[in-house]
């Protein structure tokens, strides 16, 4: 029996394991900076993940652990509209604030954000950072489900991390292009990048000390997905089409969701 605050086998395999996910969520994020001559491509395929991610590995997820039904519909599936219409509704609050000043940054030139003209035009920083914050926060809930399975398991944990590990890659590439998206300067995609990437390591280690009951979680995931599918949807993909509405990108968005299915199916 370990002694309080000490954290015992199971804990540190988890922490060892979401290092795993630590690298490759750097790796999705480098491998987005890496393509920046083939924009269309790279939402394209970021839309495709974030689609993926959503309807085959985050709602699934929170149906089952949030389990309760409000006036006849789940919890999760009311927690999703409710996320994806705040994801809306911030978006466009955003969106007057900056038209009421935009007249003032016209007198006083553009901004040099260090991201391209045609991302930072119409587009509001503020958004590309709370959803890359909503990335980290999803990232953290990854590392907590590692932990809790290693609790359950040597088994159990295996396979959970297999899925985290794989799906990580998506999240780093997302988090860089969402926050780069917005306008962001290159330093802040950077600095959301890697804290995306140090959120599972930090969330497996809390499984030691703190257990997260079931719903909660699973009501976290059903809200955040709702948020993740707006931006992807109302954002990222038409953003993707608008220079080069081309085949190339489709197929990546395609590609993107049939990778996701691929990483669920080997993790089931």
């Amino acid at each position: 029996m370990r002694g309080r605050g000490s954290i015992g086998y199971e804990g540190r395999m988890a922490v060892f394991v979401a290092l795993g996910a630590f690298l490759m969520t750097l790796a999705g994020g480098w491998t987005a900076q890496r393509v920046t001559d083939r924009r269309h491509l790279v939402l394209g395929l970021a839309g495709g993940l974030m689609l993926g991610v959503v309807g085959l590995d985050l709602l699934p997820e929170a149906l089952h652990a949030a389990g309760t039904e409000v006036f006849g519909v789940p919890a999760a599936l009311l927690l999703f509209v409710a996320g994806f219409l705040l994801a809306h509704l911030v978006e466009r609050l955003l969106a007057l604030r900056q038209a009421a000043h935009g007249a003032a940054e016209d007198r006083g030139g553009p901004r040099d954000t260090g991201a391209p003209q045609g991302i930072r035009d119409g587009r509001t920083p503020e958004v590309g950072l709370t959803a890359a914050a909503a990335m980290v926060g999803h990232s953290a809930m990854d590392g907590v489900a590692i932990g809790a399975a290693f609790q359950v398991g040597g088994g159990m944990g295996a396979a959970v991390a297999l899925a985290v590990i794989a799906h990580d890659f998506a999240d780093g590439f997302n988090t860089y292009t969402i926050t780069s998206l917005y306008g962001n300067a290159r330093r802040k995609a950077v600095a959301m990048l890697f804290a995306d990437a140090a959120a599972p390591v930090l969330g497996a280690l809390s499984t030691s000390f703190v257990t997260i009951p079931e719903q909660l979680l699973g009501g976290y995931l059903g809200f955040f997905g709702g948020a993740l599918l707006y931006l992807a949807a109302a954002e990222i993909l038409p953003e993707a089409h608008h220079d080069h509405p081309a085949r190339s990108t489709v197929l990546c968005t395609i590609a993107g969701a049939a990778f996701i299915w691929l990483v669920v199916g080997l993790a089931s």
